[in-house]
């Protein structure tokens, strides 16, 4: 049986030009589910599809911190509150792992084949952040240790497939990016406590035998 039923649920505010409340988002990760988060650096408005950051080849435009940095990731209300009153279009970014979720991603054409066959298996998922090319799922945190000697113990893991764990981040919904929106593929079910995900080890041995099953060749992107 799986936790998460709905796709994508109705923001529950909208600024005046119609695109959701952030800072609303952002409260909910940091106080009620006790996620740290911090402002991502913004796609550049002359140039939706580059970001605002120094690197011309920046691979994650506007979905990655900047300044302030990673370590700045924060579950304090005041700060949220600042940091997103003073820029209320700036992505949300998880910093993944600690207290926090890691994730699991893949691109987005293999994940939707892959989560179709997860549901057949019975695999019970937590929720899915999912952006225009890559979608991830969230597991329990991990250790580097942990994570190593699972892969370890696998003949083939898809190269494909990256890990979001201690040190690493994470845009989260209703952020728009440089490659567009991020959204839920599969919400949190409504209520006050964090959501409930995976273990590591499930997802992965079940995201490669799904890969396996359905012959997917997933490009490494």
């Amino acid at each position: 049986m799986r936790e998460i039923l709905g796709r994508r649920r109705r923001p529950l505010s909208q600024r005046s030009d119609g695109r959701p409340e952030l800072i609303g988002a952002a409260l909910t990760y940091a106080t009620r589910w006790r996620w740290p988060v911090l402002p991502g650096v913004a796609a550049d408005p002359q140039n939706q599809g580059r970001c605002s950051c120094p690197d011309p080849e920046c691979t994650v435009p506007g979905a990655h911190p900047f300044d302030p940095g990673l370590l700045a990731a924060t579950t304090d209300e005041r700060m949220v509150r600042w940091w997103w009153s003073n820029r209320p279009a700036a992505p949300i970014v998880l910093a993944t792992g600690g207290q926090a979720p890691c994730a699991v991603s893949l691109p987005a054409a293999a994940a939707a084949r892959a989560l179709d066959a997860l549901d057949r298996m019975g695999m019970r998922l937590g929720p899915v952040v999912a952006s225009p090319t890559r979608w991830a799922i969230l597991v329990k945190p991990y250790s580097m240790e942990q994570l190593g000697e699972l892969l370890y113990a696998k003949d083939f893991v898809p190269g494909s497939l990256r890990f979001h764990g201690e040190g690493g981040y994470l845009a989260l919904p209703p952020s728009g990016t440089g490659q567009g929106e991020i959204r839920w593929e599969r919400a949190p079910l409504p209520g006050s406590a964090a959501p409930w995900v995976p273990d590591v080890e499930a997802v992965v041995d079940a995201v490669v035998e799904a890969l396996t099953r359905t012959g997917v060749s997933a490009p490494e992107f």
